[in-house]
């Protein structure tokens, strides 16, 4: 598996090449492929080939590229800014390679990723923008299929919704002060009446529509997002989420929330830790709800990321409630919750025909009250119990369940880490839960379930927790022998 922090070895970056010469040798189809690729533009083609075939003449003719129609030479690549050795012959390709070397100029081997100084993307054009695909020579086939999927994605007004951004990008930088107020300018380009009108082929009214925006006085008006982050795994961010993290002016996220998933934001939005784990700046719950409506007051767009979902067990009913009392716009994206990824790591069906139909979410802390819970009766008479950051409370739960009738041999199911790759999962009885206490190595967020259903699980990659009741077991006689 690679890693997270893999390194690229070939940096992309977009070369200017208007009015410059490019110069291609070789006369057959790996030469077409190239000329037609940089055909896409405005680069002055130089084709070297003694033999060109049918197809690439017809190419030099309609595209009026220059054709040195003799033998090689290392001086028929002066005045190129790149060069393409697309012969098809090895020894050939290898000269061209140290020729353009010699001459300073970056070389592409076709097929010979060993002789280039640079890679070819798979290109998704829509001048001016383009979308480069590489993979560093090691798959062109896959960057192709990539490039297929993008194509699709981007409408084919794309193009003219950027020239007409290039038009107006000197009147906004003369009229909007930098930061928030042209950042909501150029969203409201991209995503409002300007793109609508150009994408419907109205160029006049996509102009008219972007003045008016321009010139608008009207005050940037703030927005916060309680988005949740997912249990870890950054993939299991939802579409909605990621697109309001590179939207966020401020992310303003919990400790439990990894560092990949934040990152997922804009690179230069202002990040602020307000989580209540060791070792992290901690807020209380009143100032978090304070910096909410503060930033909402300077007109920022705030994703306030949390892990999980925002509504269960994120205190946003808190968050919410100060929002709506400052008049503050905001709005609640669902995420993930550990329990469902929980389930999922141990294929656990959380409702089963026949044995389930119900489900309880719960932290465990009101168990420690005289009276029993509610939700207690409900998992004695069949329901499934997902305990949020159990580890501590495992005890606690398993006492009070088989006190108040609960079988000690109902199914119990264990993930540190749910969804992430570093995941553990241990699987027993309710009488053998209480040995999560003594388990530090669990230094991660765990679930625990607890249930009837949980018996169709799928225990094939997690441990047994009679396991670890044995060992805690052994380690305290030994501490009690003289």
């Amino acid at each position: 598996m690679p890693q997270a922090n893999a390194k690229l070895n070939a940096f992309p970056v977009f070369v200017r090449v208007e009015g410059e010469t490019v110069a291609i040798v070789g006369g057959g189809e790996e030469a077409l492929a190239k000329a037609r690729l940089i055909g896409q533009s405005s680069a002055v083609l130089r084709i070297i080939a003694e033999n060109a075939e049918p197809e690439l003449l017809a190419f030099i003719a309609q595209f009026g590229a220059s054709h040195v129609a003799a033998p090689y030479d290392a001086s028929q690549l002066d005045g190129a800014v790149m060069v393409f050795a697309a012969s098809g012959d090895e020894t050939l390709d290898r000269q061209v390679a140290v020729d353009a070397r010699h001459s300073g100029i970056p070389v592409n081997a076709v097929d010979r990723p060993e002789l280039c100084d640079f890679f070819t993307p798979a290109l998704v054009n829509r001048a001016p923008v383009a979308i480069a695909i590489g993979t560093e020579g090691a798959g062109p086939v896959l960057a192709q299929m990539l490039r297929g999927r993008i194509d699709q994605m981007l409408p084919p007004s794309l193009g003219s919704l950027a020239t007409l951004a290039a038009s107006l990008r000197g009147a906004a930088e003369k009229l909007l002060p930098r930061g928030n107020v042209r950042r909501r300018f150029w969203n409201s380009f991209f995503q409002g009446a300007p793109a609508h009108a150009v994408e419907a082929g109205q160029l006049s009214r996509a102009h008219d529509a972007a003045v008016d925006l321009l010139l608008s006085n009207a005050p940037a008006c703030g927005h916060i997002a309680l988005v949740g982050a997912g249990p870890g795994a950054e993939d299991l961010l939802t579409l909605r989420a990621h697109r309001l993290l590179m939207e966020a002016d401020v992310i303003v996220h919990d400790a439990l929330v990894p560092e990949a998933v934040v990152a997922m934001g804009r690179r230069d939005a202002e990040r602020l830790p307000v989580g209540k784990r060791k070792g992290c700046h901690t807020k209380s719950q009143a100032e978090i709800n304070a910096l909410l409506v503060e930033l909402g007051r300077q007109g920022k767009r705030v994703v306030r990321l949390k892990s999980g979902d925002p509504l269960v067990f994120g205190r946003a009913g808190e968050e919410m409630a100060a929002l709506r009392d400052a008049g503050i716009a905001y709005e609640v994206v669902p995420g993930v919750t550990a329990a469902f990824a929980a389930a999922a790591d141990f294929e656990l069906p959380l409702t089963l025909r026949g044995v389930s139909s119900s489900m309880v979410f719960t932290t465990g802390h009101d168990l420690k009250g005289n009276s029993l819970p509610d939700w207690a009766k409900l998992a004695i008479s069949g329901a499934t119990v997902a305990v949020y950051m159990g580890r501590s409370v495992a005890a606690e739960v398993a006492g009070r369940l088989i006190e108040a009738g609960l079988s000690p041999d109902t199914a119990v199911a264990v993930v540190e880490n749910a969804s992430l790759a570093n995941r553990r999962r241990f699987h027993g009885t309710l009488a053998d839960l209480p040995s999560l206490e003594a388990r530090g190595d669990l230094s991660g967020p765990v679930m625990t379930i607890i249930g009837d259903a949980v018996a169709g699980a799928n225990f094939e990659r997690s441990e047994p927790l009679a396991a670890c009741r044995t060992a805690s077991a052994s380690v305290a006689a030994e501490g009690v022998q003289p």
